[in-house]
């Protein structure tokens, strides 16, 4: 394993044309350069390996810290909302909070405003390599080739999520070494298919011989088959998936592996979501996974906080009360029964939907939802120290369920504290054990530490084989697709082609790749082909490109399965949740648009200031 340089990559940070991230400057304007320049540092081939890292470390840093940039794309999906409510500011109602002038980089907002400056600062990064491939004496063309094809990968990862985060957007081939404010909008289709011509390339040009942590063939296959499937090239999209699958490197994991493999109580899944388990050589699902361990050098700041953010707050303000109306729950890590210690100090802001924590839920076998790996709010006790004396016949007991005729006596505030406090959640992929609670900075109180994740994982590819079968509507071969991963699962195989569809795929993307999918992103590819194709959806409805912003799948998906946003939910705090069918692209920040005097870029149409749009770029940039 290779281990990351943190000085590497401080050099590498003065190296590249940096984007601004304060408000007085564009997100393209260049800083000034110190005497670590790329035509100084960017000169070996171990410079250019380490440049890759600094790329590796944009895209772990959407899963760690407080608030992830991930959250938001749950949010805006059928899987999540944000469950903070004792604030007005979260992205709740987003028909009121998500303007293109609103604050869109904030852990109490949102985290709009990070994607568009972090995946340009990939872009900027992945350009740096790819303008100065010639400039590194190479051991062979094949070295040079595998370096370029990695970069390649790193930018087309980077535009793939732009354009289904933010549509058209400017689009930039090459190093930039002056300020530019002078950029115009590209065709996203134009876009994605300069991508698709670089992935073909990296495809036949870099191996899977690489370190864990870096880019592999693997990878590079799986995002062409997401840009395969967007451009509606669904045959090259089942040629490549399979490369993945069948290629001999990588396969599903079915034995029990790992630190975990000899633990009895657990099974499989747990195995596969353990911390020390993802990047070990007999792990053979890992396509693309982020290191990020104390041990290594250029750890991210707070680790994942996802016991922080994923799980309920149970013990918010003492809000969960006994049925005889007592305090229940404490999260002290001194208790005699150490809730927190076992699942996490959660404050809920990751809220799962009914949709996600129970109806895709459909048979007792699954191992993802069984139990001691799935948990429930009815699976935690009554823990308060106080009930002892108070409430004895509860203490200890198993938390009641709910109903609607006693809510509003097991709560403070009734139903409103049901969003935050209670839900159910997937243990085993967010339970972030410290190996030495004692000195680890990141566990007081427990929310998580350092620890691996997954960005591609060959389960996804299936997943997307499958996809692309139904866009060719070979139902039985995506229904095998489906049932390699359920069988892992040992989950209930589906039996019936005629009652697959896309709506299939997605509840199984949701059973699989919680906190490793970026939903929202995923929901506006698959929109994306409704809308370019014609055809028509699982409940009958056809769309097109003139009135995306108007209907789409994306939308319809999600007021169809989220009981919060289509049932018109209000929190503690007086917000709505809304959304509507232009949050299928979200909007470009206003400041960038104004900054950028000599070009023009675009707002998303149902923004403010999309009047104004011009007809975006739609050929390559000479």
């Amino acid at each position: 394993m290779k281990t990351i340089n943190k000085k590497g990559i401080a050099a590498l940070s003065l190296a590249v044309i940096l984007l601004s991230e304060g408000c007085s400057k564009s997100f393209l304007q260049p800083e000034s350069l110190s005497k670590f320049t790329p035509d100084v540092s960017l000169t070996t081939p171990a410079a250019m390996q380490t440049a890759l890292e600094g790329c590796n470390t944009i895209n772990r840093s959407e899963f760690f810290g407080d608030s992830a940039p991930m959250l938001t794309e749950s949010i805006f999906s059928d899987v999540a909302v944000e469950g903070t409510t004792d604030k007005t500011t979260p992205a709740q109602d987003l028909n009121i909070r998500i303007t293109p002038t609103a604050n869109l980089n904030s852990d109490d907002y949102n985290k709009i405003g990070w994607y568009w400056q972090q995946w340009f600062k990939g872009v900027h990064y992945a350009n740096t390599i790819i303008s100065r491939i010639d400039n590194v004496k190479w051991a062979s063309p094949a070295d040079r080739n595998s370096v370029l094809g990695q970069a390649y990968f790193q930018r087309a990862y980077a535009y793939y999520r732009l354009c289904n985060e933010f549509g058209d957007v400017p689009l930039i081939l090459k190093e930039e070494t002056t300020a530019n404010t002078a950029y115009y909008s590209t065709k996203r289709e134009v876009i994605l298919d300069k991508m698709r011509t670089d992935l073909e390339f990296a495809l036949a040009n870099v191996t899977d011989n690489g370190a864990k942590g870096e880019v592999t063939k693997g990878a590079i296959g799986h995002l062409l088959t997401k840009i395969y499937l967007e451009l509606g090239k669904f045959d090259e999209a089942v040629t490549t998936s399979s490369g993945v699958i069948n290629g001999g490197k990588y396969r599903l994991m079915t034995a029990r592996f790992g630190s975990t493999g000899g633990d009895a109580t657990k099974n499989v899944i747990w195995d596969l979501h353990r911390p020390d388990n993802k990047a070990i050589a007999t792990n053979t699902e890992a396509l693309y996974l982020v290191l990020d361990r104390e041990t290594l050098d250029g750890a991210t700041a707070l680790g994942s906080q996802l016991m922080r953010n994923t799980t309920p707050f149970y013990a918010n303000a003492n809000v969960i009360l006994t049925p005889n109306k007592k305090t229940g729950i404490t999260d002290a890590v001194t208790a005699e029964i150490p809730l927190s210690l076992y699942y996490g100090r959660g404050i809920g802001r990751y809220r799962g939907t009914p949709y996600s924590t129970k109806y895709i839920w459909t048979d007792n076998t699954d191992l993802r939802h069984a139990p001691g790996m799935w948990m429930n709010m009815t699976d935690l006790v009554y823990n308060a120290p106080a009930l002892k004396t108070s409430d004895p016949t509860w203490y200890g007991k198993n938390l009641v369920q709910y109903t609607k005729d006693n809510v509003n006596t097991m709560f403070l505030n009734g139903a409103k504290d049901t969003i935050r406090c209670w839900f159910g959640w997937p243990h085993y992929k967010v339970f972030i054990s410290s190996t030495n609670i004692a000195v680890d900075k990141y566990w007081s109180p427990p929310r998580g530490t350092n620890t691996d994740w997954y960005v591609f994982r060959l389960a996804e590819t299936y997943l997307l084989r499958a996809e692309a079968y139904v866009w060719k509507g070979d139902l039985a071969s995506a229904m095998a697709d489906l049932n390699a991963v359920r069988a892992r699962a040992k989950a209930t195989l589906f039996t019936d082609p005629s009652k697959i569809n896309i709506g299939t795929v997605l509840d199984e993307r949701a059973r699989e790749l919680y906190w490793e999918e970026p939903r929202k992103t995923e929901l506006t590819r698959i929109a994306f082909i409704y809308a370019l194709t014609g055809k028509p959806s699982y409940a009958g409805k056809s769309y097109n490109v003139a009135n995306f912003a108007t209907a789409n799948f994306f939308y319809d998906r999600i007021i169809e399965k989220n009981d919060f946003y289509n049932k018109g939910v209000v929190t503690n705090s007086g917000n709505t949740f809304t959304i509507s069918p232009y949050h299928v692209l979200w909007p470009i920040p206003n400041n960038d648009i104004l900054l950028n005097i000599n070009g023009h870029i675009n707002q998303n149409k149902g923004y403010s200031g999309s009047e104004t749009n011009v007809p975006p770029l739609d050929k390559l940039p000479q």
